[in-house]
């Protein structure tokens, strides 16, 4: 999947004019944001209440841009809130001294669903990938097989240990919980017909799909059965991907899916067939790749002005400065290169992009108005929520002892099928913690990891679930 390219320019006129008195520059230049996601979105949003008399230009790859809604601050540094997709004029309308432009338009169509109409017919799917798409695909997709590739011991390793991995286990062949939530917005899909679409070879563009793409979706294949019917292959890769004639080729004999007999298999019609690196083979109707975000870079790398972390994003100060004056750069194409708090990192996700994309802007106009500003709490600690399997999942700090070695311990405390709450501790201070269910400790924590208190007298009575512990450090 690739990230939409959150750059921001700050654009001068060629002969500006001498500073005022002040040492203040002038007031004439405008600015210019590459990138219509969530980083950048935001980023203009932000440049228009702080500078409302200069003119700000987005451009953007896609008709629809994404922006930040029903926010809510759940702490100092957690944050809540819908992202909303909106056609461009929405924007402009909200922000009079925003213009839209798009670089490489495709129409928008509100009545085809591409994937939907795939997956009314599909009897099984290949999902490739353990991140957070991958996730959601797999709890969502029901009447239909499916085999999940992932390439390590455990699901959903980008955000949870093993042990959380093992409380959702079960949800894989479970049946769903509906939420009776009426959609309250708009979805839209973009069509690959367009006068105005890229030339074959460009790459496609556009903002990375967050937590509310599948939002109105109906994920339901052609078997009859509501039940997930889930295969996980762990600690591999896709090694090839055959048409039904190169597979008929080979000579191969199909897996069946668990639990079918081969008789009821029927494994020489399938569209594609899918080669593992574990040397199992795969029938499918269709391959879904959830393989994660690549920071959109290509455009500004053709004069080698630009530092590049080996990550691919550009690099950034902590003021998200790039190495180019002027040129500032916000949310996945961009990579943190300050030195972090202890307990904050970058993890290319949606909250992570709003908050990069807001700071960016004050940071471009406090440069602008030759201000110094501090740096915005929001790093001083790595916090994020979402929901897989229709659990609240809340990550704070090295919620994964990330970077902490082998010196750290673990308390925990699980109630299947309710919660599952992990707290990351070392020298008895609170580094990190992961929440999944309603726990209502998330704001507790967070105060927690920030001040650093020292919690060694408390030892496991800190999870004691007979013990009111938001109340007891309030």
């Amino acid at each position: 999947m690739a990230a939409s390219r959150e750059v921001c320019e700050k654009v001068e006129d060629i002969a500006p004019l001498p500073p005022r008195s002040d040492q203040r520059r002038d007031r004439t230049a405008g600015f210019v944001i590459v990138g219509g996601g969530i980083a950048g979105v935001t980023c203009a949003e932000q440049l228009s209440a702080l500078s409302p008399d200069d003119p700000v230009t987005l451009l953007s790859a896609s008709p629809l841009i994404k922006s930040v809604t029903n926010f809510r601050q759940v702490g100092r540094a957690l944050e809540e809130f819908d992202v909303e997709e909106k056609t461009t004029g929405a924007l402009q309308k909200a922000c009079p001294n925003v213009r839209v432009v798009h670089t490489q338009v495709r129409a928008a169509d509100t009545d085809k669903h591409h994937f939907q109409q795939k997956m009314a017919n599909a009897r099984r799917v290949v999902i490739v990938g353990n991140g957070g798409i991958a996730l959601e695909l797999v709890y969502e997709i029901e009447g239909c097989e499916v085999i999940w590739a992932i390439k390590d011991d455990s699901i959903g390793n980008t955000f949870f240990d093993r042990g959380a991995a093992e409380f959702f286990l079960p949800h894989l062949t479970a049946g769903k919980c509906e939420e009776n939530k009426p959609l309250k917005r708009l979805k839209y899909t973009v069509t690959e017909s367009s006068s105005d679409s890229p030339k074959k070879g460009d790459t496609a563009m556009g903002g990375a799909l967050g937590p509310d793409w599948k939002d109105g979706w109906r994920m339901k294949g052609k078997h009859d059965q509501a039940a997930h019917r889930v295969q996980v292959e762990y600690q591999c890769e896709v090694q090839e991907v055959l048409t039904r004639e190169e597979f008929t080729r080979t000579g191969q004999t199909a897996e069946c899916f668990p639990g079918t007999s081969r008789a009821e298999e029927q494994n020489d019609d399938w569209p594609v067939y899918v080669l593992l690196t574990n040397k199992r083979l795969y029938g499918c109707d269709f391959v879904v790749s959830a393989t994660g975000v690549v920071p959109s870079t290509g455009p500004f790398l053709h004069n080698d002005q630009f530092s590049v972390a080996p990550d691919g994003g550009l690099r950034v100060d902590d003021h998200m400065h790039t190495s180019v004056p002027d040129v500032y750069a916000a949310g996945d194409v961009c990579t943190a290169s300050w030195e972090p708090a202890p307990q904050w990192f970058q993890m290319r996700l949606w909250s992570q992009a709003r908050q990069m994309g807001s700071y960016a802007a004050k940071c471009m106009v406090a440069d602008r108005d030759g201000e110094d500003i501090d740096m915005d709490f929001c790093f001083e600690l790595f916090a994020h929520v979402t929901k897989f399997f229709n659990y609240k999942i809340v990550l704070l700090g090295r919620y994964n002892a990330q970077g902490l070695g082998k010196d750290y311990e673990l308390l925990l405390r699980c109630t299947k099928g309710l919660e599952y709450v992990k707290v990351v501790l070392q020298a008895g201070r609170m580094q990190g913690a992961v929440l999944i269910g309603d726990t209502d400790l998330e704001e507790t924590f967070e105060n927690l990891i920030v001040n650093g208190m020292d919690l060694s007298p408390y030892g496991e009575d800190l999870l004691d679930p007979n013990i009111d512990i938001e109340d007891y450090f309030d």
